[in-house]
């Protein structure tokens, strides 16, 4: 066996059918990357009767003076509980790399480990589990497992499962919000690359990205109609006749409360009839701001999100809203509506990307974990970062002069989403 460049054919036939096959192990995530500093090329273990045994997208990028290295996101397509074969693939990756000046291959295999237990947020191991420690004998360097999001790609990763997902299953403070965001009069829409300047407006104070990033992004996927995008409007019409109905509605039981205070101004009846008097001024507000959005027909756009589909999931790969709307809960009424529109769709997942591994209330990404977890998704936790180590020496060289830490000790925006919740 040896490793050869494959063609687009072979690779796509081999991966798409591979049990780790992920979007960022295609040819379309390769074509993204070139757009933004990354040569890259597809690789495969072959045998002399031409059969696969592994294959792999490699990102190659330069880190110092003639010197490169390479990423293969969420690792390369191999068995790796197949320690012969693992042996094999790493001796023959090393061979074929180490006279081309690439030091080392940086890879975050799509292996699961462990099921968080979303009652108690221990992690139950699977056999997975014990390749962990397979890995550092062919030349693996284990990273440190990153907790937030320190690395290139999360380590705990929020999936719905879509064949028994059950909208009333879902937390009593998510449910309540969608519901919200269907008072507020929301609207979920498709679209094609014409919505990618309205998605950039909602984005681009989040992630330090250009317009163009997000064109390429969607350029890269659509040719094989691999991504769709979604943005939430606000229709005033909606939002004005549901804020007159429970204007009334509040209107009538603050009439209710008027009585019983004027017959016995307790404690209860007063903080009853104060909060009363909130919720109508709330409505009332809501009425004269969709009686201004109708007056100027005006369509505002709120929330958005790109989701890129591989196989049997559909990925939520970036997602926005606009803070000055947060009342309008669009963020739920958003991740709702794709939930429910890949279900529809006959998908088997949607991953909702990541989550910290840190599931205390301290911790600075609560409101994220709070935010997925009240889909009812199940959280599991991956392998984690690795560096396949071709040339040691001059590993160890990027090490000690800073140029490992400066090329990946950065905080990736576009990894973390960045919602407010």
């Amino acid at each position: 066996m040896d490793i050869r460049p494959l063609s687009i054919e072979e690779f796509n036939n081999f991966q798409k059918n591979h049990p780790l096959s992920s979007f960022y192990q295609t040819v379309n995530y390769g074509m993204l990357k070139a757009e933004n500093g990354y040569d890259y090329e597809i690789i495969g273990l072959v045998d002399k009767d031409n059969k696969i045994h592994g294959a792999s997208l490699i990102l190659i990028k330069e880190i110092g003076i003639q010197l490169y290295y390479g990423y293969a996101p969420r690792g390369f397509l191999i068995d790796y509980q197949n320690e012969q074969l693992i042996n094999i693939f790493t001796q023959k990756l090393k061979e074929y790399y180490a006279s081309r000046n690439i030091v080392f291959i940086k890879c975050n295999p799509n292996i699961p480990i462990g099921e968080v237990n979303t009652k108690n947020f221990s992690v139950i191991t699977n056999d997975y589990y014990k390749i962990k420690y397979t890995l550092p004998n062919y030349n693996f360097k284990k990273l440190a497992d990153n907790m937030y999001f320190e690395a290139k790609l999360p380590r705990f990763n929020a999936f719905v499962d879509l064949k028994h997902f059950d909208g009333e299953k879902i937390s009593k403070n998510t449910k309540n919000k969608v519901k919200k965001g269907v008072r507020k009069g929301l609207v979920f829409e498709r679209f094609n690359k014409d919505g990618l300047g309205i998605f950039y407006d909602l984005v681009k104070n989040n992630i330090d990205k250009n317009e163009y990033y997000y064109h390429d992004y969607y350029t890269a996927f659509a040719k094989d109609d691999a991504i769709d995008l979604f943005l939430i409007s606000v229709n005033y019409e909606y939002f004005l006749q549901n804020s007159g109905y429970l204007y009334d509605q509040a209107l009538e039981n603050n009439n209710k409360l008027n009585d019983k205070l004027a017959k016995y101004k307790s404690e209860k009846n007063i903080n009853a009839k104060m909060a009363s008097d909130r919720v109508l001024l709330s409505y009332k507000n809501d009425i004269l701001e969709a009686s201004k959005g109708m007056s100027e027909r005006r369509k505002t756009f709120i929330a958005g999100a790109l989701v890129v589909k591989h196989n049997n999931s559909a990925t939520i790969v970036m997602s926005a809203h606009d803070i000055k709307y947060k009342r309008f809960c669009p963020n739920y009424f958003l991740y709702y509506n794709i939930i429910k529109f890949y279900q529809n769709s006959n998908f088997d997942y949607v991953d909702l990307n990541g989550v910290v591994g840190d599931f205390k209330n301290e911790n600075p990404y609560t409101g994220l974990n709070r935010f997925k977890l009240g889909f009812n998704p199940r959280i599991f936790e991956f392998i984690g970062e690795y560096d396949f180590i071709i040339n040691p020496k001059m590993y160890d060289v990027l090490l000690k002069n800073g140029s490992l830490a400066k090329e990946f000790n950065k905080r990736k925006n576009n990894e973390k989403e960045s919602l407010e919740k």
